[in-house]
Protein backbone atom coordinates (compact mmCIF):
# COMPACT_ATOMS: atom_id res chain seq x y z
CA UNK A 1 0.00 0.00 0.00
CA UNK A 2 1.24 3.45 -0.97
CA UNK A 3 0.06 6.65 0.68
CA UNK A 4 0.36 10.29 -0.22
CA UNK A 5 -0.10 12.37 2.91
CA UNK A 6 -0.19 16.09 3.50
CA UNK A 7 0.79 17.37 6.94
CA UNK A 8 0.82 20.71 8.73
CA UNK A 9 2.95 21.41 11.76
CA UNK A 10 6.24 22.45 13.31
CA UNK A 11 8.45 19.89 11.58
CA UNK A 12 9.48 18.86 8.12
CA UNK A 13 8.05 15.44 7.20
CA UNK A 14 11.39 13.59 7.25
CA UNK A 15 11.74 13.76 11.03
CA UNK A 16 8.99 11.23 11.82
CA UNK A 17 8.83 12.33 15.47
CA UNK A 18 6.53 10.48 17.84
CA UNK A 19 2.88 11.24 17.00
CA UNK A 20 3.83 12.64 13.57
CA UNK A 21 0.62 11.18 12.14
CA UNK A 22 -1.35 13.69 14.25
CA UNK A 23 -0.19 16.37 11.75
CA UNK A 24 -1.84 14.66 8.75
CA UNK A 25 -4.54 16.80 7.13
CA UNK A 26 -5.10 14.74 3.95
CA UNK A 27 -4.38 11.14 2.95
CA UNK A 28 -4.71 9.26 -0.35
CA UNK A 29 -4.14 5.48 -0.58
CA UNK A 30 -3.08 3.42 -3.60
CA UNK A 31 -2.17 -0.14 -4.47
CA UNK A 32 0.03 1.01 -7.35
CA UNK A 33 3.19 3.12 -6.91
CA UNK A 34 2.69 5.03 -10.18
CA UNK A 35 -0.85 6.06 -9.26
CA UNK A 36 0.50 7.38 -5.95
CA UNK A 37 3.39 9.14 -7.72
CA UNK A 38 0.94 10.90 -10.05
CA UNK A 39 -1.01 12.32 -7.08
CA UNK A 40 2.24 13.20 -5.26
CA UNK A 41 3.36 15.23 -8.31
CA UNK A 42 -0.02 17.01 -8.55
CA UNK A 43 0.00 17.87 -4.84
CA UNK A 44 3.67 18.93 -5.04
CA UNK A 45 2.82 21.38 -7.84
CA UNK A 46 -0.15 22.76 -5.89
CA UNK A 47 1.91 23.31 -2.73
CA UNK A 48 4.87 24.78 -4.67
CA UNK A 49 2.46 27.27 -6.25
CA UNK A 50 1.04 28.29 -2.85
CA UNK A 51 4.28 28.32 -0.81
CA UNK A 52 7.42 29.96 -2.27
CA UNK A 53 9.91 28.19 -0.02
CA UNK A 54 10.38 24.44 -0.26
CA UNK A 55 12.77 21.57 0.21
CA UNK A 56 12.07 18.30 -1.55
CA UNK A 57 14.15 15.19 -0.97
CA UNK A 58 14.75 12.26 -3.31
CA UNK A 59 12.82 9.97 -0.95
CA UNK A 60 9.55 11.78 -1.83
CA UNK A 61 9.43 13.84 1.37
CA UNK A 62 8.85 17.57 0.86
CA UNK A 63 8.34 20.61 3.05
CA UNK A 64 6.78 23.89 1.93
CA UNK A 65 6.51 27.09 3.94
CA UNK A 66 6.04 30.84 4.04
CA UNK A 67 8.54 32.60 6.30
CA UNK A 68 5.78 34.62 7.99
CA UNK A 69 3.75 31.54 9.00
CA UNK A 70 4.97 30.77 12.52
CA UNK A 71 3.54 29.49 15.79
CA UNK A 72 4.56 30.55 19.28
CA UNK A 73 5.84 27.58 21.28
CA UNK A 74 5.35 28.12 25.00
CA UNK A 75 7.66 25.20 25.86
CA UNK A 76 10.50 26.62 23.73
CA UNK A 77 9.64 30.29 24.28
CA UNK A 78 10.18 31.06 20.59
CA UNK A 79 8.42 31.12 17.24
CA UNK A 80 8.50 27.90 15.23
CA UNK A 81 8.20 27.79 11.47
CA UNK A 82 5.03 26.07 10.28
CA UNK A 83 5.45 23.59 7.45
CA UNK A 84 3.15 22.04 4.91
CA UNK A 85 4.62 18.60 4.42
CA UNK A 86 4.01 16.17 1.60
CA UNK A 87 5.10 12.54 1.62
CA UNK A 88 4.74 9.54 -0.63
CA UNK A 89 5.01 6.56 1.70
CA UNK A 90 5.17 2.81 1.31
CA UNK A 91 3.43 1.16 4.29
CA UNK A 92 3.94 4.37 6.36
CA UNK A 93 7.69 4.45 5.61
CA UNK A 94 9.75 6.33 3.00
CA UNK A 95 9.71 4.62 -0.41
CA UNK A 96 12.76 2.45 -0.97
CA UNK A 97 11.76 0.41 -4.03
CA UNK A 98 11.80 3.16 -6.70
CA UNK A 99 15.26 3.85 -8.15
CA UNK A 100 14.84 7.01 -10.28
CA UNK A 101 14.60 9.48 -7.40
CA UNK A 102 17.09 12.22 -8.23
CA UNK A 103 14.64 14.48 -10.10
CA UNK A 104 12.63 14.82 -6.88
CA UNK A 105 15.46 16.41 -4.84
CA UNK A 106 14.96 20.19 -5.15
CA UNK A 107 15.12 23.23 -2.93
CA UNK A 108 14.18 26.89 -3.18
CA UNK A 109 16.45 28.06 -0.38
CA UNK A 110 17.54 27.30 3.13
CA UNK A 111 15.21 25.47 5.51
CA UNK A 112 14.77 27.22 8.87
CA UNK A 113 16.39 25.06 11.56
CA UNK A 114 14.35 25.95 14.62
CA UNK A 115 13.03 22.74 16.15
CA UNK A 116 11.28 22.55 19.49
CA UNK A 117 13.75 20.99 21.92
CA UNK A 118 10.84 19.23 23.62
CA UNK A 119 9.47 17.65 20.41
CA UNK A 120 9.98 13.91 20.14
CA UNK A 121 10.96 13.44 23.78
CA UNK A 122 7.80 11.52 24.57
CA UNK A 123 6.09 14.47 26.18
Amino acid sequence: MYRVVEMRGDNEPWWFFENWRDDIVAKYEFDNFYDALKVYKQEWQRLAHDYPEFKSQEDFLSAFWVKSEKRWCTECAEDLQQYHGLALLEEWHPVETFENRLPYAKTSGVTPHKICQFKGLGS
